[in-house]
């Protein structure tokens, strides 16, 4: 978390289009970063005039693109063996990587066709590890362009909604916001208890 909190304070001091395709980049490839704490807040800043809200987005779906991309190489040139074994490592623990994650991505995949890696996108649990999967199983490389574009795309464009609206209410939620933070706090906890609870269920 450290790691993540001194990448968004760069961020917020380097605030333009190369960044946000860069932050975009790691956060789309196998590096767990949140595209949530990038593409809003150069919507914010877009809002205020600083920036354009359309190369924002454009910048980000590029980044996406080319983060993609990575993920796609590595598993086209690795193969299934070290893709697993990578996972299972120190260095992939410390990425947050699993071979639970890897297969989840690939089951993904192998149940929705070509057309997860578009799906995927916008499914924050396997958005950024289904090009690993498409890699594997050699996809198309146009085909797979053209749904990691739509899909970033239509993902970033709802974060950046989230920026500027979230600029046109700023004083209206500001005296609130701790409340807010605290109710989202209760939520992803209750998420983590059922989530739990499920998975001993079904153990």
């Amino acid at each position: 978390m450290e790691f993540v909190q001194a990448l968004i304070e760069w961020y917020m001091s380097h605030l333009n289009y190369l960044t946000v395709a860069l932050l975009m980049t790691v956060e789309s490839s196998f590096i767990p970063f949140p595209s949530e704490a990038v593409i809003p807040f150069a919507a914010y800043r877009a809002a205020q005039g600083e920036l354009n809200v359309f190369l924002v987005v454009l910048s980000g779906t590029a980044g996406a693109l080319a983060g993609a991309l990575v993920n796609y190489y590595l598993a086209l040139w690795l193969g299934r063996p070290l893709v697993y074994r990578f996972a299972n490592s120190a260095i992939g623990k410390m990425l947050l990587l699993s071979e639970e994650k890897i297969r989840k991505a690939e089951t993904f995949f192998i149940k929705n066709g070509r057309s997860s890696t578009f799906i995927g996108r916008l499914v924050p649990a396997v958005r950024q590890l289904i090009s690993i999967p498409a890699g594997l199983a050699k996809m198309d490389m146009k085909v797979f362009i053209i749904y990691t574009v739509l899909g970033a795309g239509i993902w970033n464009i709802i974060l950046a909604v989230i920026g500027y609206f979230l600029y046109d209410v700023r004083e209206e939620i500001f005296p609130y916001i701790g409340h807010i933070l605290i109710a989202l706090g209760l939520v992803f906890l209750i998420y983590l208890i059922i989530k739990s609870v499920r998975k001993k269920n079904n153990s």
